[in-house]
């Protein structure tokens, strides 16, 4: 059958598993809801000076209990310059970080390229990472970088007497601890702690705005005032300080108000897949039981012959049910990350269990056949 690209499959469909339904609805519907939001007395920044983006980070800086933030527009771009600040003012370029970190994946090794910084990994990569993995460091090192949830094993996230021993062990050696929180807004439900609680262990933190909370872009950097105004002239360097941030503070602002509230509910939804997809043969779920709203599926197929499953029902149910497969060390097992927003509430667990079963009969048809 002729392969249908992602855009084309989702214009297909009436309903979705991942994520939110403002992601499918396209950019234009999100800026008419965005302008029932914007007040009549508007003033736009310029080059992150004024009024609104000023109000924002301090509300943000209040939210996450810190006494500054600033407005970044990538997250690569805000965890880059706080290493880079921290290693300057401790002469020290060595981070500890776990090898699924998203600067050793995803940043084409940038901490190395732009700012001389040496990752020290420490940690299995295919499990959460523990306090004795950081404590049998032998290496001197400036800043401990803890991913909350770990994204890259299903959202898993320490417990809350593992994480305090992590941070009070750094703090007592005077060295630097730093949140990766782009989806630390999912983690409440977990600890039952307020957000602010939550980082109050860590000296900063970063946060996303279009993760779970389906912002255009964007992120935060919070921590102490001179440490986020050095910040600033990073951003300046990094070629950050864009000409408007308004549109992206904005829709920020939409995003915190819409689907913070939500967080709760996307994660007992998220738990309810998960138990009804566990009963299925060709498909393990991770982790077992779910922390947040985010889970791994390894699924047993071909990426090709799942993918055509997945357009057939695409096709046939109007149902869009991922994006993007990802290979594992196992032959002929994918890993299918999917988080729970307000798309999947449109669904009853016993459909996604039968479109699921669909997808996995499909694919072995395909196989097979």
């Amino acid at each position: 059958m002729p392969k249908r690209t992602l855009v084309e499959m989702q214009q297909l469909c009436t309903r979705y598993l991942p994520h939110h339904i403002s992601n499918y609805r396209g950019l234009r519907e999100h800026l008419l809801e965005l302008g029932e939001t914007v007040p009549p007395d508007l003033r736009p920044d310029m080059y992150g000076e004024g009024e609104l983006v000023q109000s924002f980070e301090a509300d943000i800086a209040a939210l996450l209990g810190k006494e500054s933030a600033v407005f970044m527009p990538t997250g690569t771009m805000a965890q880059q310059i706080l290493l880079r600040i921290i290693a300057d003012r401790t002469n020290n370029r060595s981070v500890v970080f776990h090898p699924t970190c998203h600067l050793e994946l995803h940043e084409q090794k940038a901490y190395q390229r732009l700012h001389n910084l040496q990752a020290i990994l420490v940690g299995d990569a295919e499990n959460l990472l523990k306090p004795e993995d950081v404590f049998t460091v032998k290496e001197a090192f400036s800043t401990l970088l803890l991913e909350l949830p770990q994204r890259e094993i299903g959202g898993q996230l320490p417990s809350w007497e593992d994480l305090q021993r992590l941070t009070l062990w750094a703090r007592d050696k005077g060295i630097h601890t730093h949140m990766d929180g782009a989806r630390l807004w999912q983690c409440t439900p977990f600890y039952q702690r307020e957000l602010a609680e939550i980082v109050v262990p860590f000296d900063t933190v970063y946060v996303s705005f279009y993760k779970i909370l389906g912002a255009i872009a964007g992120a935060a950097l919070c921590g102490p005032e001179d440490l986020m105004q050095e910040a600033r002239l990073w951003r300046h360097r990094h070629g950050g300080k864009l000409f408007a941030l308004y549109p992206m503070i904005l829709s920020a602002q939409l995003g915190l108000k819409k689907h913070l509230p939500q967080i709760s509910t996307y994660v007992a939804k998220a738990q309810s897949i998960a138990a009804s997809l566990c009963e299925l043969p060709g498909i393990t779920v991770n982790p077992n039981p779910l922390q947040i709203n985010m889970m791994h599926l390894y699924l047993e197929g071909t990426q090709v012959d799942l993918e055509n499953a997945a357009q057939i029902i695409a096709e046939e149910d109007q149902v869009f049910m991922f994006h993007t497969l990802r290979p594992t060390r196992l032959a002929g097992v994918q890993k299918l990350e999917v988080t729970v927003g307000d798309a999947a509430l449109e669904l009853s667990d016993d459909e996604i269990q039968a479109l699921f079963e669909k997808l996995i009969h499909l694919s072995h048809v395909h196989r097979t056949g």
